[in-house]
């Protein structure tokens, strides 16, 4: 843990001034970091039952494919709305500064399917939340929601099922 932790850096005053954002980017421009953490996110949920991996845009993307690829699984992309081809299902969430809508491809998931969701940073959890309920819709079941980095300060765990939430590192 402590080779991924000294890979995230601090960028103060970005978006916008008082925020310290926590940068992954480094952890991605150091192939045996990247690597653990993948390593790391296959035994805490490999041999569970997981039947596919969905990611969360967009950075999502970046752990939870390889993250399939590895435990053998398909790899599901949640996408800001008008995206993805095909016919979608939407739902729209409350943001700082407004609203956004993601959308996941209805035949993505069957009912009953077993669903790992992946994101880097589990903040006030709104992304994951509007992420949980278009997997509810298609009727799959989600069985954790793993983040690379937890802000515990902002509470996002709180808003979400209790004991889905499987995070790396905690700040």
């Amino acid at each position: 843990m402590d080779l991924i932790k000294s890979r995230i850096r601090d960028v103060p005053d970005f978006p916008k001034p008082g925020i310290v954002f926590k940068d992954i980017t480094p952890v991605l421009g150091d192939p045996a970091a990247f690597e653990r953490v993948i390593d790391l996110l296959v035994e805490r949920h490999g041999g569970k039952g997981v039947e596919a991996v969905v990611g969360m845009e967009s950075r999502g993307f970046i752990f939870g494919a390889p993250l399939a690829l590895r435990m053998g699984l398909p790899f599901v992309p949640v996408r800001k709305v008008g995206k993805l081809p095909g016919d979608t299902e939407k739902v729209s969430y409350a943001l700082e500064y407004g609203e956004a809508t993601i959308e996941i491809h209805r035949d993505a998931l069957r009912p009953g399917q077993k669903v790992l969701v992946v994101d880097d940073l589990l903040a006030t959890g709104g992304t994951a939340i509007a992420t949980l309920e278009l997997i509810d819709r298609l009727g799959a079941e989600t069985t954790a929601i793993a983040f690379v980095i937890e802000l515990d300060f902002l509470e996002g765990r709180s808003k979400l099922p209790a004991g889905l939430v499987d995070s790396l590192i905690h700040y």
